[in-house]
């Protein structure tokens, strides 16, 4: 062999068995055109070919055939030669394409140095898999540019990385990629590839070959269970969203009307007949956002829609943190699906899950054979309550990753919002572990100073590059600040979900009525810190599964103690300070815990009280978003007023909702037992007329009629600080709205 490789090439027997055996970091120094000895030598490892010949790219002449110096590795000394074509004679066919190793570099240093310094705000454009016009080194004219797929990926601590697929058989060693150093990034442009290539990374990592691992900034990916990565066509979409967006800050203000409709997409509704398909994102446009507006919601909130490989994961696993499912259509169908909700004057929120990921082999765990994406120490990187990897967010890439996650679904789909998952498990090391196993940080101290410095900064860019956008924070403890400015010291999220007030509400309602005097603090408490953060209150899909019990089956009673005491909750929770969020079924009263794989229980609908339930939501939503007096100041004490607090015997709370200074303010009155209470009288702030605008226990609703309706007159009757009073009766298990009579 020595003889014949002096004899017809130069090459090195180290670089031979290092291409042969697929170990060489750089293919580019052996594989495509290289001057030498004032020749043009032409390389190519082409395993399973039969012959190989180069021929002139302009006039197509063949400049002759390459001599194979050793199974699949073929050599040719010519003439120089500017642009040229290898003609591949494979056992089956005859291929003609550009060779990928006469094409240069085709990433920018810009780029790798702002993906290594975190500060990359569009990997989504620039990482991965892009349709890409390369032009050869050799070229001289922009008109010889080919078409072609780029593909980038980092793995610094990869001996050497391959873009495999269909397209080569899913042979490592014939595609080989360009390594950069020191940033780790690799890439490769392979001419002649199109959208919808299937593919992925084969890695050479420090002990062997890993498993095969999909792209972790893949635009598109295979329809799970497959899990093989999707070369993505351009979004092209005609965005007919421009007058929504132009007015979304003042429609995501502060002080606005914000009330969430949350969703699972798959199991929303399903095809009539068929329990186990779902509607596209299409179809989902066309059902679910006339249903959304007739029941009054400002938004939606989709459950995790990023790529996921476990679907009952409900997407709080995802893998591509840049690709929507393909359970239901293309990244156009989504992107036209968002269009329709805003053409329609509905917001979209996304959970987004930067917490962790799983481990599946194929996915982001040790994905050069080395801790990458995830911190080393399993006291670290390891969750144990999910059994999942825990994102090193003290890494550059790895935290510019996330935030460019972000801002990828905020801008390139036009998201609303993103509701940031477990956020809890982010802020603090020893989150859900024992003592011994967790790692203080540098100070000594529990707190995850990487994951606050990340969720800090993702916030100032979000506000910063996206104006009006929500982030909205699922936050369990007591961390203050957490809807603080970050450059006053808080984490700088819009919004934060009140788990205090959601686990308290629901211990309080779920009581038998004859032992709620006993937890009326459950009640008022929550009014202790109501304003001390921008709340959300939200009864969300956690609160129907693994054995808690749907809304409904969660009330006491007989059936129709249940469906009031639903509509006292649901009433409370709208007249209660703070934003709300409602998920799918609870608008109709479902009996059924939620379950990802079933539809919900459309059928309910036929049932009057069921239907009573859908149209006292429908009402609630329409008050909140009409009066004032029940958004404006939702934030703030001055928005909120006891009257009646302190009557834990009757179960009776009353209080006031103040907007602006010229909005009228509301009494809201519960009686939260399934007694009704004549004579009850309570003070109010303005003498004359005051309207009922809701009574909870109104035979619209399925009621029993009970309690006061129509307009009643005030009295010079003082009562709870008031000079003025109203004598009402209370409906069972029921709620009161009132307002001032227009001339009051």
């Amino acid at each position: 062999m020595n003889q014949f490789l002096t004899r017809h090439d130069q090459l090195p027997l180290e670089q031979i068995s290092a291409l042969l055996n697929a170990e060489s970091d750089s293919p580019f120094a052996v594989l495509g055109p290289h001057q030498e000895q004032g020749a043009l030598v032409v390389r190519c490892l082409l395993p399973g070919a039969r012959s190989v010949e180069v021929i002139d790219a302009q006039s197509g002449v063949a400049m002759g055939e390459m001599t194979e110096l050793v199974p699949g590795l073929f050599s040719l000394r010519c003439d120089n030669l500017a642009v040229y074509r290898l003609r591949i004679h494979w056992p089956e066919a005859t291929q003609e394409t550009a060779d990928p190793y006469a094409f240069g570099p085709q990433l920018g240093e810009l780029d790798l140095h702002l993906f290594s310094e975190g500060r990359h705000r569009e990997l989504g454009k620039v990482f991965g898999a892009q349709l890409w016009r390369g032009r050869e080194a050799a070229a001289s004219d922009a008109d010889e540019e080919v078409a072609g797929v780029r593909f980038v990926v980092w793995a610094p601590n990869a001996r050497r990385v391959s873009v495999v697929g269909n397209f080569n058989s899913w042979d490592g060693r014939r595609h080989p990629m360009r390594r950069h150093s020191p940033s780790g990034v690799w890439e490769l442009f392979i001419p002649g590839l199109a959208a919808g290539e299937i593919y992925k990374y084969e890695i050479l990592g420090e002990h062997g070959i890993l498993p095969l691992k999909a792209d972790p900034y893949a635009l598109r990916t295979e329809l799970p269970p497959a899990n093989a990565s999707v070369v993505s066509e351009p979004l092209e979409l005609e965005w007919q969203d421009d007058a929504w967006l132009a007015w979304r800050t003042n429609i995501q203000a502060e002080g606005t009307p914000l009330s969430i409709y949350e969703l699972h997409a798959t199991s929303w509704r399903r095809p009539d007949g068929d329990s186990k398909a779902v509607l596209n994102w299409r179809e989902l446009a066309q059902e679910l956002i006339p249903y959304v507006k007739e029941l009054g919601f400002s938004h939606i909130e989709l459950m995790p829609i990023m790529e996921h490989p476990f679907g009952g994961s409900w997407g709080y696993q995802p893998l591509s943190q840049f690709a929507p499912t393909a359970r239901l259509g293309s990244p156009a169908d989504f992107a036209a699906f968002v269009d329709a909700c805003h053409q329609a004057g509905i917001g979209v929120i996304l959970d987004w899950v930067p917490a962790h990921f799983p481990n599946d082999e194929h996915g982001l765990a040790l994905f050069d054979g080395t801790a990458l994406y995830e911190y080393a120490h399993p006291f670290e990187g390891y969750h144990q309550d999910w059994n999942t990897c825990i994102y090193n967010l003290g890494r550059h890439e790895v935290h510019g990753f996330m935030l460019s996650s972000a801002l990828h679904w905020l801008q390139t789909y036009h998201i609303d919002g993103l509701r940031v998952d477990a956020v809890a498990s982010m802020l603090y090391r020893d989150y859900s572990r024992k003592e011994g196993e967790w790692i203080p940080n540098r100070h000594g101290g529990r707190e995850n100073l990487e994951a606050i410095d990340f969720l800090r900064h993702l916030n100032s860019v979000v506000r910063e590059k996206v104006p009006g956008a929500l982030m909205i924070a699922e936050e369990s403890t007591a961390w203050p600040g957490v809807s603080q400015p970050a450059e006053e010291g808080g984490l700088g999220f819009t919004f934060k979900w009140n788990m205090g007030w959601m686990h308290d509400s629901l211990n309080y309602v779920s009581e038998d009525p004859v032992n709620r005097r006993y937890h009326h603090n459950q009640v008022t408490f929550g009014l202790d810190y109501a304003f001390s953060e921008h709340f959300i209150l939200p009864i969300s899909h956690d609160e129907v599964v693994h054995g808690k019990r749907a809304l409904l089956a969660k009330m006491p009673g007989d059936r129709w103690q249940q469906f009031a005491n639903l509509r006292l909750y649901l009433s409370f929770m709208w007249t209660h300070p703070g934003k709300k969020l409602l998920f799918m079924g609870c608008e109709f009263g479902q009996w059924r815990e939620w379950d990802h794989d079933q539809a919900l229980d459309w059928y309910l609908l036929q049932y009057a009280d069921h239907r009573a339930i859908r149209d006292l939501v429908c009402e609630l939503n329409r008050l909140y978003r009409e009066e004032p007096a029940l958004h404006e100041r939702d934030s703030y004490p001055d928005g909120f007023e006891w009257l009646i607090g302190d009557d834990s015997d009757n179960s009776v709370f009353a209080w006031l909702r103040h907007g602006g200074q010229k909005s009228p303010a509301l009494l809201v009155v519960h009686n939260c037992t399934p007694l009704p209470r004549e004579d009850y009288r309570i003070g109010v702030p303005r003498e004359g007329a005051w309207e009922v605008l809701l009574n909870s226990d109104a035979e619209n609703f399925c009621g029993s009629g009970a309690g006061s309706s129509g307009e009643l007159q005030s009295e010079p009757t003082a009562a709870h600080g008031k000079a003025q009073s109203l004598v009402l009766s209370l409906p069972p298990l029921g709620t009161l709205v009132l307002r001032p009579g227009r001339d009051a």
